[in-house]
């Protein structure tokens, strides 16, 4: 990911504009074609393959595209075990090789996962789809000139708003694209939710914003990631990078304290601390408890599933760096799918194929796009557009180029989640300073890139 921004940017873009021919079904080993483009995978034994991920937004999903493959496939069995959202996935991910039960698939970051697993990471150079992957996506993936994982999706992530509580409060999310713009919202939105203006249309709004500042990756990872992908041009730039200049430390505090200042919690802070990914979500801006969240366009299924009016009324605002960059939302790849090469070679061709399968044939596709709501990260899709309406705010993004790289898989091992969360945490109860967060953030970056 050597290249520039806003060449990866129309990279993506690729994927709403270009046409390409529609993918061959066939994996590398024995698959071969039936009716519809599918493919019959022989095996010579019985396999049973263990899924080991961390999309819990699609766990129904994805066990109903297992049990498609299956019905084609009667000699494999799939088992998916699911471990995300509250919870962190790479210290399950490594509890679970070290108790000896191995996933033969699992899902890694980029370059510094590519690194810490790179002795379980199968080679998949050869496979039917790395060729068709948008400009940028397997870089972080990619050593020496081996490709070890395929990407889950694209993804963006910034500010979702209720476009119905906008409105009401005569409010036009579009017209914001800077921090004073979004500030001000937030003061008028504030203002009419504390006189009781919105009551009788939404009774159960309480406030602008809710802050899940328990789960550290959505403000050790993401938030952080607005203001670090100003420092570093890519995950590749962070991953290399020995010591931390955090020059828009700043630009980040703006963005936290405008959440927390707005919050149900705004005078007990240290409460956020408490509040989960469910609370801001499911319980905050799915029944419009709030109006705003910091999350991306992979909750709109969860949404829908509790209420699909407010599901379709979703949008995104950017996430403004102030100063820096104030139109644009972060743009990237959430994770890889691997198989692990410790399996035996009937496991490692099974999960190679279903891989391929669920990315190539075009029931798969149906899936990731469909049922998934994935943006697809590879070409070949064109006949699969987002249908949901924050896929369709990434793409709006995407094609206009206001995007921002996602330089957080290039952090130290750790680094993200358990020390600069975890300092935000302190800050917002109030223990430390925000001078002591970037201090202490500063220096255990350059302890662990010892």
């Amino acid at each position: 990911m050597k290249k520039s921004k806003r060449i990866i940017a129309l990279g993506i873009m690729m994927i709403f504009i270009l046409s390409t021919m529609l993918l061959s079904a066939c994996s590398p080993k024995q698959p071969e074609p039936v009716a519809g483009g599918e493919t019959q995978t022989e095996q010579a034994e019985p396999v049973t393959l263990d899924i080991f991920q961390f999309k819990v937004e699609i766990v129904k999903e994805l066990e109903e595209a297992a049990k498609n493959y299956m019905n084609d496939h009667p000699s494999v069995t799939i088992n998916i075990q699911t471990v995300g959202g509250g919870d962190d996935y790479g210290a399950a991910l490594r509890a679970k090789v070290q108790s000896g039960e191995e996933p033969d698939i699992f899902n890694i970051g980029g370059p510094q996962d590519v690194e810490d697993w790179r002795t379980r990471l199968e080679d998949l150079s050869d496979q039917p789809w790395v060729n068709q992957a948008l400009e940028g996506v397997l870089s972080g993936v990619t050593v020496d000139g081996k490709t070890y994982a395929l990407p889950f999706a694209v993804e963006g992530y910034g500010f979702i708003y209720n476009k119905a509580i906008f409105e009401a409060a005569g409010l036009d999310g579009s017209k914001i694209t800077d921090f004073a713009g979004l500030e001000a919202a937030v003061k008028t939105l504030d203002g009419k939710i504390k006189a009781g203006e919105l009551k009788e249309q939404f009774p159960n709004l309480v406030a602008v914003f809710d802050l899940p500042a328990k789960e550290t990756w959505v403000t050790g990872l993401h938030a952080s990631n607005t203001a670090l992908s100003q420092e570093f041009a890519s995950s590749l730039d962070a991953f290399a990078a020995k010591t931390l200049e955090f020059k828009h430390a700043e630009a980040l505090k703006n963005l936290m304290d405008l959440q927390a200042d707005y919050s149900p919690n705004a005078k007990t802070k240290a409460k956020l601390n408490a509040v989960d990914y469910a609370t801001q979500v499911d319980e905050g801006i799915a029944i419009e408890r709030v109006a705003i969240i910091q999350q991306g366009n992979w909750i709109y299924n969860g949404v829908k599933s509790i209420d699909e009016e407010v599901a379709n009324n979703l949008d995104i605002l950017p996430m403004p760096v102030k100063g820096v960059k104030e139109d644009s939302i972060p743009l990237g790849v959430p994770m890889y799918w691997v198989v692990n090469n410790k399996g035996t070679d009937a496991e490692k061709a099974a999960a190679k194929d279903f891989l391929n399968w669920l990315y190539t044939s075009e029931t798969g596709k149906d899936f990731i796009v469909n049922k998934f709501f994935f943006i697809p990260p590879l070409k070949g899709f064109e006949n699969f557009e987002p249908k949901d309406s924050l896929g369709q705010a990434v793409k709006r993004y995407a094609e206009a180029g206001k995007t921002m790289p996602w330089v957080f898989m290039g952090y130290p091992t750790g680094w993200g989640m358990d020390v600069l969360g975890t300092e935000i945490q302190k800050y917002l109860s109030g223990e430390i300073k925000w001078e002591d967060v970037v201090k202490n953030a500063q220096a255990q970056w350059e302890e662990m890139r010892k």
